[in-house]
């Protein structure tokens, strides 16, 4: 169903050891709002949104994982220098003592992910809205998490995730209309 290309789909580099920063960013990586629960979100719900649609949702979702994997990278290139008190002076000590440096479905402040996170009503509407909420409310935490950091390297993949998270809200919009007018229609069996 896919081909994955070996490289993420914006380059994400980090010009210094941030472990406060990747602490924040565990929230786009194991949080409600992250990028795993949007995936997991977009691509259950398409199994109940009419085809004219149902291509949108597979599109991001799929998309989503790409940015699951540069968060995780971003965190990875943060942390892989850090020493432990370091780790200990960012908030991190709870998850080294059980995780080591490892990448853990978890959000900033430590709370494991769960199915709880995401969605699915059914009503195609109600759905697409969620998403639309789901999608701003990433745009809001990306853009705050740029303002807590001077690396501008990092910055830059920063504002690449959270300009996709505007373009996904979007296209949410845009599926809502095509879906409202499509209930408008008169229908002749």
């Amino acid at each position: 169903m896919w081909i994955y290309e070996k490289k993420l789909q914006y380059p994400v580099r980090v010009s210094k050891c941030d472990p406060r920063v990747a602490k924040y960013l565990i929230e786009q990586y194991g949080g409600a709002d992250g990028e795993l629960s949007a995936a997991l979100r977009y691509l259950n719900q398409r199994y109940s949104i009419p085809d004219k649609v149902v291509g949108l949702l597979n599109d991001i979702g799929t998309e989503e994982f790409a940015h699951l994997e540069m968060i995780a990278t971003m965190i990875y290139k943060l942390t892989k220098d850090a020493t432990v008190d370091q780790l200990e002076a960012a908030g991190l000590g709870p998850h080294y003592s059980v995780h080591d440096k490892a990448l853990y479905y978890a959000n900033a402040e430590g709370v494991p992910w769960t199915a709880a996170y995401i969605q699915a009503k059914g009503d195609p509407i109600a759905d697409l809205y969620e998403d639309i909420a789901a999608e701003e409310k990433a745009r809001a935490t990306y853009q705050w998490i740029i303002d807590q950091t001077d690396d501008v390297d990092l910055q830059d993949a920063l504002k690449f995730l959270r300009e996709r998270e505007v373009i996904h809200s979007l296209r949410f919009r845009e599926a809502v209309e095509i879906l409202k007018a499509d209930r408008e229609q008169k229908k002749v069996f």
